[in-house]
């Protein structure tokens, strides 16, 4: 039965790539912002099957590539201290900041904890009541009502030896911003079905509007991706432009109305710095005062205070890749000075960095440009 699938999706694949080919008249420059469709694109060879005039760039979709340096730095710092239970997602361990990485620490004793919910952090902070346990809060809209919940219950408990070093960031602003710069090249994007998943998708319709630009809810298997192409293709070609929604098996129009409640209870939206892009306003969240008692960087004020302002690698340019100006194979440091064993930036390391997708499946002969 497996390879009846395999065969039956090729052909789909297949005929979804020639109706593309056969819409396609004029050049056009689409973004996918989830790097998880990125990895499906490069993977699968996605954009060999379409026409050279259709030009797939990649996008800052990936929560992990846009953590700035210096909360880098302020993980490794906690991470440091004697007294913290350290916990984070395991994508965060090789992410370079300019005074090492969170795997370095964990090499010369720090404590540091892989969880794979946040709830397994609090559990961590309700049995070591003597120790300070600190979670980097990683991720766009998909991953926040989890902290929430985490946050919550921390308080209804009285534990009080938790918190939050919190890097989450918002896709729609993210999007404006690209939009919005002088050196935009984007006619149309491909939006994250899972960060709609939650959120809904509402808020993308403004954005099309004031922009002109057509958007398309998408999925992450190959399939999905294609569809999600020949949709904005059909738009584009027709000049119209509105959102649509590819990804119905699990996306509604409004959301998830529960999980944005209690993120909307918890957090807050408040300017970010991204990770070679710079700061963009509203793009982030940030613990409402009820819950500032569990925010790291007011705890641990003291300890960050020494801190110095990150400096990114000069050598890196993932801001360009994030921004879709580049292809990772087109840095001067892909694969031979940025790898994933010593990266200089957070796209190589990521398991959704757009840099690390072309290193592990793509030479740089192969590469598309």
């Amino acid at each position: 039965m497996k390879y009846v699938d395999e065969f039956r999706d090729r052909g789909m694949a297949l005929a979804l790539a020639e109706r593309i080919k056969k819409a396609v008249r004029r050049p056009w420059t689409i973004m996918e912002v989830c790097g998880g469709q990125t990895h499906a694109i490069v993977r699968f060879g996605l954009d060999s099957l379409l026409p050279q005039d259709l030009t797939l760039v990649h996008g800052p979709g990936c929560p992990v590539c846009v953590t700035p340096v210096s909360l880098i730095d302020q993980a490794v710092c906690l991470a440091s201290l004697p007294r913290v239970i350290f916990c984070s997602f395991g994508d965060m361990l090789r992410v370079p900041g300019s005074r090492g990485d969170l795997f370095g620490v964990k090499a010369a004793g720090g404590d540091i904890r892989i969880v794979y919910s946040p709830l397994d952090a609090l559990e961590l902070a309700r049995k070591n009541p003597d120790r300070e346990v600190v979670c980097f809060a990683v991720g766009f809209e998909t991953t926040a009502p989890a902290w929430a919940m985490a946050v919550t219950q921390a308080k209804q408990l009285g534990i009080n030896n938790f918190s939050l070093l919190i890097a989450h960031v918002l896709v729609p602003p993210a999007m404006e911003a690209i939009l919005s710069s002088p050196q935009n090249r984007i006619q149309g994007f491909l939006a994250a079905g899972h960060v709609c998943t939650i959120m809904g998708y509402e808020e993308y319709e403004s954005i099309a509007q004031r922009y002109r630009v057509p958007i398309v809810v998408t999925g992450f298997e190959p399939l999905d991706v294609l569809e999600g192409v020949a949709m904005l293709v059909s738009q584009l070609e027709e000049r119209r432009v509105e959102v649509e929604n590819q990804y119905v098996r699990s996306v509604s129009r409004e959301g998830n109305r529960q999980a944005k409640t209690i993120v909307g209870e918890v957090f807050e939206p408040a300017p970010r710095i991204w990770r070679g892009i710079g700061e963009i306003p509203a793009s982030g969240l940030r613990l409402k005062s009820a819950y500032r008692a569990y925010d790291a960087e007011l705890k641990f004020q003291r300890e960050l205070a020494q801190l110095t302002e990150g400096i990114e690698d000069p050598e890196c340019r993932n801001g360009l890749v994030l921004q879709g100006l580049l292809k990772p194979p087109d840095c001067p440091a892909f694969g031979t000075r940025c790898t994933p064993e010593q990266p200089l930036g957070a796209p190589m390391v990521s398991s959704e960095g757009a840099c690390a997708a072309y290193y592990r499946y793509r030479s740089r002969a192969t590469a598309k440009a």
